[in-house]
């Protein structure tokens, strides 16, 4: 069956989420390890830009040339990636339950070496994968001239990078209209609250001041990120000259009671008690 790259409404994305989701709890606990928090609270992100038409990929021809890329820079938040990816079709569902196993290819973070299809780089180290994401835009807009659009999604915490925003003052200098930037804003990092450990605020401030249009949405509300994600592409179709930021205000452990807004669940896994408990959340709130 074709791949199906549609608009698609909010309930049959919310549909997607949740499966996401679902598969997200089955990975963390077969595999003993892992981040919980920022995955699920990120999952409808993913929803709308692999599986709401937004990303121009094709699961059956991972290489295409014509693709967007997507690079995850938060790369510790690997098990949303890859079970969005499973979910569009790029490898079977049941290699999901081998994460950070011996010898897979779905390890801790992304890794391009382990040609696991549908990852354009290797990343984990902070502050590193948007750098490397905005070379690729400067590449296809500078050199290649082509119309593909690079995302990229970084942690809040992530800001406290100091590469980050050498990052971000390049794409904003070469005018790259063709980069997305995805802020996941939960305010929750591995040791607490943002502005408790190092406060990055006012972001919208800071975005819009390295020349971004910068755009602040609900991070769970699939209306107000298809709104941000268009306004993205009309900026680079009209060739507008600036990168665009998304900041998306989003709640780590979302679609799971006991990890709502808790940086606790930054980077540990639930038990198989807990799994279950998670997955009946799952399941009733579908």
């Amino acid at each position: 069956m074709a791949f199906d790259n549609r608009r698609r409404t909010p309930e049959e994305l919310a549909e997607v989420a949740a499966e996401i989701r679902r598969d997200i709890i089955k990975m963390l606990v077969e595999a003993g390890s892992g981040h919980s928090g920022g995955p699920l609270g990120t999952t409808d992100i993913y929803a709308v830009l692999y599986l709401g038409g937004i990303l121009r990929h094709r699961p059956e021809e991972p290489n295409w040339a014509g693709r967007d890329r997507y690079v995850l820079s938060a790369g510790h938040m690997a098990p949303v990636l890859y079970a969005t990816l499973a979910n569009a079709g790029y490898f079977s569902k049941e290699e999901l339950l081998t994460l950070r196993k011996y010898n897979t290819r779905l390890q801790g973070h992304p890794g391009r070496d382990t040609g696991l299809p549908g990852i354009e780089t290797s990343s984990g180290s902070l502050g590193q994968g948007i750098s490397i994401a905005v070379g690729m835009a400067m590449s296809d807009k500078l050199l290649d001239k082509s119309d593909r659009r690079v995302f990229s999604l970084t942690g809040d915490g992530e800001l406290q990078e100091g590469s980050v925003w050498e990052a971000v003052m390049a794409a904003s200098h070469y005018k790259l209209d063709n980069f997305c930037w995805i802020i996941d804003n939960n305010d929750c990092q591995i040791d607490g609250r943002i502005d408790e450990v190092m406060s990055v605020y006012p972001i919208d401030a800071k975005c819009e001041s390295f020349g971004f249009d910068t755009i602040t949405v609900d991070g769970h509300n699939f209306d107000e990120l298809y709104g941000a994600f268009d306004r993205f592409i009309e900026n680079h179709r009209n060739g507008t000259g600036k990168p665009t930021a998304i900041i998306a205000k989003t709640y780590m452990g979302k679609g799971v009671s006991f990890m709502h807004d808790k940086f606790e669940w930054h980077g540990k896994p639930p038990s198989a008690a807990e799994a279950e408990l998670a997955l009946k959340e799952l399941m009733a709130s579908n």
